[in-house]
Protein backbone atom coordinates (compact mmCIF):
# COMPACT_ATOMS: atom_id res chain seq x y z
CA UNK A 1 0.00 0.00 0.00
CA UNK A 2 2.81 2.40 0.88
CA UNK A 3 4.61 1.50 -2.34
CA UNK A 4 1.50 2.37 -4.44
CA UNK A 5 1.06 5.67 -2.58
CA UNK A 6 4.70 6.55 -3.24
CA UNK A 7 4.30 5.73 -6.93
CA UNK A 8 1.14 7.82 -7.14
CA UNK A 9 2.88 10.72 -5.38
CA UNK A 10 5.82 10.50 -7.81
CA UNK A 11 3.50 10.52 -10.83
CA UNK A 12 1.54 13.53 -9.54
CA UNK A 13 4.76 15.40 -8.74
CA UNK A 14 6.13 14.66 -12.21
CA UNK A 15 2.94 15.90 -13.87
CA UNK A 16 3.00 19.13 -11.84
CA UNK A 17 6.68 19.74 -12.53
CA UNK A 18 6.36 19.16 -16.28
CA UNK A 19 3.41 21.56 -16.49
CA UNK A 20 5.31 24.44 -14.85
CA UNK A 21 7.01 27.06 -17.05
CA UNK A 22 10.77 26.74 -17.40
CA UNK A 23 12.85 29.35 -15.57
CA UNK A 24 9.77 31.38 -14.69
CA UNK A 25 8.96 31.98 -18.36
CA UNK A 26 5.43 31.68 -19.63
CA UNK A 27 4.87 29.06 -22.26
CA UNK A 28 3.48 30.72 -25.37
CA UNK A 29 0.92 28.66 -27.17
CA UNK A 30 0.30 29.07 -30.85
CA UNK A 31 -3.04 30.56 -31.80
CA UNK A 32 -3.59 28.56 -34.98
CA UNK A 33 -6.64 29.25 -37.11
CA UNK A 34 -8.24 27.47 -40.05
CA UNK A 35 -9.47 29.06 -43.25
CA UNK A 36 -11.55 27.20 -45.83
CA UNK A 37 -11.05 27.95 -49.48
CA UNK A 38 -14.62 28.13 -50.72
CA UNK A 39 -16.18 26.85 -52.82
CA UNK A 40 -14.48 23.46 -53.27
CA UNK A 41 -11.80 23.31 -55.94
CA UNK A 42 -13.34 21.63 -58.98
CA UNK A 43 -11.13 21.39 -62.06
CA UNK A 44 -9.88 19.11 -64.81
CA UNK A 45 -6.61 17.24 -64.80
CA UNK A 46 -4.70 15.57 -67.62
CA UNK A 47 -5.96 12.10 -68.48
CA UNK A 48 -3.99 9.09 -69.65
CA UNK A 49 -4.03 10.41 -73.22
CA UNK A 50 -4.42 13.86 -74.74
CA UNK A 51 -8.09 13.30 -75.60
CA UNK A 52 -9.13 12.30 -72.13
CA UNK A 53 -9.59 14.64 -69.18
CA UNK A 54 -10.55 13.75 -65.65
CA UNK A 55 -11.86 15.99 -62.96
CA UNK A 56 -11.06 16.44 -59.33
CA UNK A 57 -13.04 18.00 -56.49
CA UNK A 58 -11.10 18.97 -53.39
CA UNK A 59 -12.03 20.77 -50.18
CA UNK A 60 -8.98 22.76 -49.07
CA UNK A 61 -8.39 24.02 -45.54
CA UNK A 62 -5.48 26.29 -44.68
CA UNK A 63 -3.91 26.09 -41.24
CA UNK A 64 -2.76 29.63 -40.46
CA UNK A 65 0.08 30.44 -38.07
CA UNK A 66 -2.13 32.87 -36.14
CA UNK A 67 -5.80 33.83 -35.98
CA UNK A 68 -4.76 37.40 -36.81
CA UNK A 69 -4.08 36.22 -40.37
CA UNK A 70 -7.71 35.25 -41.07
CA UNK A 71 -8.58 38.65 -42.52
CA UNK A 72 -5.59 38.61 -44.89
CA UNK A 73 -6.38 35.05 -45.98
CA UNK A 74 -9.97 36.05 -46.72
CA UNK A 75 -8.81 39.12 -48.64
CA UNK A 76 -6.45 37.00 -50.79
CA UNK A 77 -8.84 34.03 -51.17
CA UNK A 78 -9.30 34.54 -54.95
CA UNK A 79 -5.52 34.42 -55.45
CA UNK A 80 -5.20 31.31 -53.27
CA UNK A 81 -8.06 29.61 -55.12
CA UNK A 82 -6.62 30.40 -58.55
CA UNK A 83 -3.17 29.11 -57.56
CA UNK A 84 -4.63 25.86 -56.22
CA UNK A 85 -6.72 25.33 -59.37
CA UNK A 86 -3.63 25.96 -61.49
CA UNK A 87 -1.60 23.36 -59.57
CA UNK A 88 -4.30 20.70 -59.91
CA UNK A 89 -4.84 21.47 -63.58
CA UNK A 90 -1.19 20.66 -64.36
CA UNK A 91 -1.19 17.24 -62.68
CA UNK A 92 -1.18 13.95 -64.61
CA UNK A 93 -3.81 11.33 -63.87
CA UNK A 94 -1.46 8.93 -62.07
CA UNK A 95 -0.41 11.66 -59.63
CA UNK A 96 -3.99 12.70 -58.85
CA UNK A 97 -5.02 9.09 -58.21
CA UNK A 98 -2.12 7.93 -56.04
CA UNK A 99 -1.64 8.63 -52.35
CA UNK A 100 1.98 9.67 -52.79
CA UNK A 101 0.98 11.88 -55.71
CA UNK A 102 -1.74 13.47 -53.60
CA UNK A 103 0.85 14.28 -50.94
CA UNK A 104 3.14 15.78 -53.60
CA UNK A 105 0.26 17.96 -54.80
CA UNK A 106 -0.49 19.04 -51.22
CA UNK A 107 3.14 20.03 -50.68
CA UNK A 108 3.21 21.90 -54.00
CA UNK A 109 0.09 23.79 -52.92
CA UNK A 110 1.65 24.59 -49.55
CA UNK A 111 4.86 25.92 -51.10
CA UNK A 112 3.05 27.97 -53.75
CA UNK A 113 0.50 29.46 -51.35
CA UNK A 114 3.24 30.36 -48.84
CA UNK A 115 5.21 32.00 -51.63
CA UNK A 116 2.19 34.03 -52.76
CA UNK A 117 1.31 35.17 -49.24
CA UNK A 118 4.94 36.13 -48.59
CA UNK A 119 4.90 38.24 -51.74
CA UNK A 120 1.52 39.84 -50.98
CA UNK A 121 1.74 40.35 -47.21
CA UNK A 122 5.39 39.95 -46.27
CA UNK A 123 4.59 36.87 -44.18
CA UNK A 124 4.13 33.23 -45.23
CA UNK A 125 1.19 32.93 -42.79
CA UNK A 126 0.27 29.36 -43.82
CA UNK A 127 1.47 26.53 -41.61
CA UNK A 128 -0.18 23.69 -43.53
CA UNK A 129 -2.61 22.79 -46.30
CA UNK A 130 -5.16 20.09 -45.57
CA UNK A 131 -7.35 18.28 -48.11
CA UNK A 132 -10.50 17.32 -46.20
CA UNK A 133 -12.38 15.96 -49.22
CA UNK A 134 -10.66 14.53 -52.27
CA UNK A 135 -12.73 13.07 -55.12
CA UNK A 136 -11.63 12.32 -58.66
CA UNK A 137 -13.10 10.75 -61.75
CA UNK A 138 -11.45 9.87 -65.03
Amino acid sequence: MIKKSAQLWCMISLMVLTSLPLNGQEIQRKNYAYFSIEPDIVTNYLGANARKLGYVRVTVELMLEDADYLEAAEHHAPLLTAATIDIFGRQPEEKVKSLTGREDIRRACLERLRELMKRETGNEMIKDVIFTKYLYQS
